[in-house]
C-alpha cells in the first residue's frame, strides 16, 4: 500500500466519504498505531488504524446500483427518519451511497465501499449527469421547459442552476438531466415555475441506468459497465 492521507484511508475502507472522515478524525475517533491521528496524518504500509477500538483496513471494492423506495432516508442514522438507508439496504459487505436522494423521491442509488468514487461523485463540481423522470400536479405549459434548459434562479438557496436538459413526456410528466446535485433541486425549480412534485424517479447516473430493477432489488455493476463509470467519473473536471 502506497502511502495515503489518514481521511483518504478511512474512505478506502468504504466507511465514509473523506469529508466525513474528517469529522471522525477531529472527534477523536481514530487511531494509528494507538496514537490519536490528526488531520493529514500519513498511513503506511504495516500501520494499524483503528475506529472506536475497531481496526479498520480498505476491502475489495463493490458497486452496486440499487433502487431506493419512497420513504427511505438517505443516511446511516437518523432518529427522526421512519427507515433509514442502513435499515433499508442489505449485502454482505458493508457499503454506503455514493450521492444522495430525498426521502419523497426514487430510484438509482450507487452504492460503494470505494471513498475515492464516492468522493468524486459526491464533489461539487463533478458535472456528472443525473436523469430523472419527474410528475407534476398540472399540466407543463411549454415555456417552462425553456426555463429550465436555461437554468432557474432560486431564491431560497440564492444560486441559479446550471443549464440542463429537458424532454417533455406527457403533459404532465418530462424527464430531466441536471449535472449538478443542489439540495432538492428539482423540487426547487419546480416550485419557482409554480408546478408541486407528485412523484421523482431518478432513472440514470452517468452510464448506470435504473433498468428493470424494482424498489428495494439491486444489482451488481460489473465489466464493461463500471469501467466506463470510472472512466466518466475520475475524468471530471474536480479530479
Amino acid at each position: 500500500m502506497k502511502e495515503s492521507r489518514i481521511n483518504k484511508y478511512i474512505a478506502l475502507c468504504g466507511i465514509c466519504s473523506r469529508r466525513e472522515a474528517d469529522d471522525l478524525i477531529v472527534a477523536g475517533r481514530v487511531m494509528i498505531n494507538g496514537d490519536k491521528a490528526e488531520l493529514g496524518s500519513k498511513v503506511n504500509e504495516g500501520d494499524i488504524v483503528t475506529l472506536d477500538g475497531k481496526e479498520v483496513k480498505p476491502e475489495e471494492k463493490k458497486v452496486v446500483a440499487y433502487y431506493k423506495p419512497v420513504g427511505v432516508t438517505v443516511t446511516e442514522a437518523d432518529v427522526h427518519a421512519n427507515i433509514t438507508l442502513s435499515e433499508a439496504f442489505h449485502y454482505p459487505t458493508r457499503l454506503t451511497y455514493a450521492g444522495r436522494l430525498d426521502e419523497e423521491s426514487e430510484g438509482l442509488l450507487i452504492m460503494t465501499n470505494d471513498g475515492d468514487l464516492i468522493h468524486c461523485m459526491m464533489g461539487g463540481s463533478n458535472n456528472h449527469e443525473k436523469e430523472y423522470i419527474v410528475e407534476v400536479d398540472r399540466d407543463i405549459d411549454p415555456m417552462i421547459f425553456d426555463r429550465m434548459r436555461k437554468g432557474i434562479y432560486l431564491f431560497d438557496l440564492k444560486v441559479e442552476t446550471k443549464p440542463c436538459k429537458v424532454e417533455p413526456v406527457d403533459s404532465k410528466t418530462f424527464k430531466i438531466t441536471l449535472t449538478q446535485g443542489l439540495n432538492r433541486q428539482i423540487r426547487r425549480m419546480c416550485f419557482e415555475c409554480g408546478l408541486d412534485v407528485i412523484k421523482l424517479k431518478r432513472i440514470r447516473v452517468c452510464n448506470i441506468f435504473l433498468g428493470d430493477l424494482k424498489p428495494s432489488e439491486y444489482r451488481e455493476i460489473e465489466g464493461e459497465e463500471l469501467k466506463e463509470l470510472y472512466d466518466t467519473v475520475f475524468k471530471s473536471p474536480e479530479n
